[in-house]
């Protein structure tokens, strides 16, 4: 397969400790080979992780990669808002990842903003076309949505207060992403709409995230999973092949990129782009 114009991205979240700090780096190190259009750093509920996360995206920066850094605004008060981005725009960073978030444990309050879109208005108003703005896309629902049509015609609100693209949540199942496109073209979105990718690497942490996050984990594919029991090795072999199957369809099919969760690990993003011929 060409790249031509994929957009191929990786995904970590801001280690806690020194040590896995510089485990981090050995694994941005390793996938910075398969030069990827950027790399993206999460931001905890409420910023809790906002001094990592400019921590991770400025050595990124500094290691000549493109840094996207999440930004997160339940929780947050405008004034707050406008200072992370004066700090991202003072060191360089051109694109965002713009989210909702989550309430931090035991906050009350949504703070200034209630919704990602007004995050995205905000961006814009306060710094014009500096950022490119990423938004989180979700083919199998939002699990806190009311109805399917709700969570649509929300991801639209977002596109249309100024996002330049967007990033969905991982699945496995190529039809519900490619019916979620189809409905957000019908409703006038143009933008990119980029497949998000989870390798496997263990069944019980794959399903505790999906749990969480709404992600649907098939049923035969669960019960697979579930059938190598503790056989690990299995288990990411396995996975191997689901997930990259799962590439090859969606790359057929003519996505616009694909965006890894590589959960700070190198080795199974790197097996999968290999697997493609995108290395």
């Amino acid at each position: 397969m060409q790249r031509g114009d994929l957009t191929l991205s990786v995904e970590f979240f801001p280690p806690q400790t020194p040590e896995g700090m510089d485990k981090l780096r050995a694994t941005r190190i390793r996938l910075a080979s398969l030069s990827p259009a950027f790399l993206s750093c999460t931001f905890g509920a409420g910023g809790s992780t906002r001094d990592r996360t400019l921590e991770t995206v400025l050595e990124i920066q500094g290691e000549g990669l493109v840094a996207a850094p999440h930004l997160s605004c339940i929780g947050s008060t405008r004034e707050n808002i406008r200072a992370i981005l004066a700090e991202y725009r003072g060191a360089g960073i051109r694109r965002i990842v713009a989210l909702r978030g989550d309430l931090p444990s035991g906050m009350a309050e949504a703070g200034e903003f209630r919704h990602a879109n007004e995050l995205v208005e905000f961006i814009r108003l306060e710094t014009g076309d500096w950022f490119h703005i990423e938004v989180a896309a979700y083919p199998e629902v939002h699990p806190q949505a009311q109805s399917a049509r709700m969570d649509l015609d929300n991801f639209k609100r977002k596109v249309d207060a100024g996002a330049d693209s967007a990033i969905t949540q991982y699945f496995f199942n190529a039809d519900a992403y490619f019916h979620f496109v189809d409905e957000a073209r019908a409703l006038g979105v143009t933008v990119p709409i980029v497949p998000g990718i989870m390798p496997i690497a263990s069944f019980s942490k794959l399903a505790r995230f999906s749990d969480a996050c709404g992600a649907e984990i098939p049923r035969w594919l669960r019960k697979r999973l579930e059938g190598y029991g503790d056989d690990a090795p299995s288990i990411r072999a396995f996975g191997l092949d689901v997930v990259t199957e799962l590439c090859q369809h969606l790359l057929a099919k003519g996505v616009p990129g694909l965006h890894f969760y590589t959960l700070n690990q190198a080795g199974l993003t790197m097996a999968i782009w290999q697997r493609l011929g995108l290395s």
